[in-house]
């Protein structure tokens, strides 16, 4: 279980390094520069993904390193037209549906392509890459940590883990992808609260039992 919250921890810390990198790396550079390090970094995240495809067929290859590297330059021109709309629409849910039509367009147009050319289980995997493997770390921290989940429960988790994930597929930063899958993770524990679970009380028992642990470890090495 510490294997489990670890890697939670790291993938927070993770997301919040790349978001303050983000921020600290477009200081005092050149618009040239800042071009530089982005198509630098977007190439990196694509490598990242096809190494883990392990592809063999090295058409099949190139096409899928074009349609994600594509994707990504999408998402940022999207993002850069209209996130000050979106800011300027909060509250307004008809003109923020409206904004964001254009982008749930891009997504589905994203996993069109993919699907020519990579299987299901192989789009998971672009899924998750694209989302520093979110949802089993943190489906595997509530199976852990919330006693006597359903068959029903489990399904409901996952299916709210990966519904967010789909979102912060699309959002516009790393600090924003966090945010995304700390919503849903809200959601989660909404659900279990109302289907019999107590997630808080149940944080608060691994929590103690964690402590319980720790201190019979040191007295045994005393």
């Amino acid at each position: 279980m510490k294997t489990i919250l670890l890697t939670l921890t790291v993938i927070s810390i993770a997301l919040s390094a790349l978001a303050a990198k983000d921020r600290s790396s477009q200081t005092n550079l050149t618009p040239e520069q800042i071009e530089a390090n982005y198509t630098n970094a977007i190439e990196n995240r694509t490598a990242n993904i096809l190494n883990a495809l392990e592809l063999t067929d090295n058409e099949k290859a190139a096409r899928v390193h074009d349609i994600v590297l594509a994707q990504w330059q999408a998402l940022r021109a999207w993002h850069d037209e209209n996130d000050s709309k979106l800011k300027a629409a909060k509250g307004d849910t008809n003109a923020m549906a409206q904004i964001q039509a254009s982008l749930k367009q891009l997504h589905n147009e994203f996993i069109t392509k993919l699907s020519a050319n990579l299987t299901p289980s192989q789009i998971e995997n672009v899924k998750d890459k694209m989302t520093y493997g979110v949802v089993q770390a943190t489906y595997r921290g509530y199976l852990e940590i919330v006693p006597n989940l359903t068959d029903t429960d489990k399904a409901k988790i996952l299916e709210l883990l990966k519904d967010g994930r789909e979102e912060a597929m699309d959002a516009g930063s790393s600090k924003e992808k966090a945010t995304i899958i700390k919503k849903y993770k809200g959601r989660i524990n909404i659900y279990l609260d109302a289907h019999g679970h107590d997630v808080g009380k149940a944080y608060k028992d691994w929590g103690a039992k964690q402590k319980a642990k720790t201190a019979a470890g040191s007295a045994s090495n005393q």
